[in-house]
């Protein structure tokens, strides 16, 4: 009877640790993703600032969609974006983005971000500042966070 008490609360320290260790396994996986993401995103920025329409693209997902700032219609395609940022480098420069306030939410292999940004620059020549907030989600494929979809809402 003893010997089975002992063997009871050594299965239940087994799970227990099991369970914990699982756990703390989960949460340094979670902030690993958290930190990627946010590094996709600002690489993603990085490469506007410098005109690295390459590196841009190497981020975002075939399926990528779009409600831009002052868009009208939603924009859909890889190809799509990747135009439609590379035709905003040539009458751009010096542009420089901050996001604050991020939140990341992670289920499986899809995130997203909710954040504030601010940016400035020079576009078609005359100084400009802007600040705003904005939704992306992410698909992680081949061990690589994409950015499939975003959303942005000028504020004023």
């Amino acid at each position: 009877m003893k010997l089975n008490r002992l063997i009871i609360i050594f299965l239940s320290l087994v799970i227990f640790n099991s369970c914990k260790i699982s756990s703390e396994n989960s949460a340094a996986s979670n902030a690993d993703a958290e930190k990627a993401i946010k590094t996709v995103l600002t690489d993603m920025w990085d490469a506007i600032e410098k005109h690295d329409i390459d590196r841009y693209a190497s981020h975002i997902h075939p399926g990528f969609t779009q409600f831009g700032e002052t868009d009208s219609v939603l924009l859909i395609g890889k190809t799509a974006e990747v135009k439609s940022i590379q035709d905003y480098m040539v009458y751009s420069e010096n542009v420089h983005t901050e996001m604050h306030e991020p939140i990341i939410t992670i289920e499986g292999n899809i995130a997203w971000i909710v954040y504030y940004w601010s940016d400035s620059g020079i576009s078609k020549g005359e100084p400009f500042t802007s600040r705003g907030k904005s939704t992306r989600i992410f698909k992680k494929e081949n061990n690589k966070w994409l950015c499939i979809h975003g959303h942005y809402t000028l504020l004023p």
